[in-house]
């Protein structure tokens, strides 16, 4: 599968999120636990996310996961017991959509990587996956994964 790679600028996202230690395999139920939380604290605050849900990826090391899970947000809010307020920081990125399973999503990772080294740029090692949809409302031949890769 062809994918594009766009070359963009992120823009400055507040965010609440959740940053934890995880193995693969219990990634799915972190992910749900720390969306859940969230969400129920967004509704205490009578708010809603500005965008879709992320997880941001800051290792690859599918025994010990350094994950952060978490919504953008309008404006820098408060965080609640494990629940931070932090920013995505602004910057160059480049960015893909993948269409699909989750399970075929090293794909546009490897395209992505094969961008980078053609083209001379460099990514701080921080991934982002924004979920569109999910696997509880679509097909997984319909899920909308974006992913994004800040540059150094």
């Amino acid at each position: 599968m062809n994918y594009e790679i766009i070359l963009g600028e992120q823009q400055k996202q507040n965010v609440l999120s959740i940053r934890t230690k995880t193995k693969l395999e219990e990634l799915p139920t972190i992910i749900g636990e720390a969306y859940g939380k969230i969400m129920q604290y967004l509704n205490e605050l009578g708010l809603t996310p500005n965008e879709a849900p992320f997880t941001a990826y800051y290792n690859l090391d599918m025994t010990d996961l350094d994950v952060e899970m978490g919504f953008p947000v309008a404006n820098q809010l408060q965080g609640k017991d494990d629940i931070k307020a932090t920013i995505i920081s602004a910057g160059r990125c480049i960015s893909c959509m993948h269409k699909g399973p989750y399970s075929q999503m090293e794909a546009p990772y490897m395209e992505m990587e094969k961008w980078l080294q053609e083209n001379g740029y460099e990514a701080t090692g921080i991934c982002y996956e924004y979920y569109y949809n999910s696997p509880m409302d679509v097909e997984e031949s319909e899920l909308l994964t974006k992913i994004v890769m800040p540059l150094k």
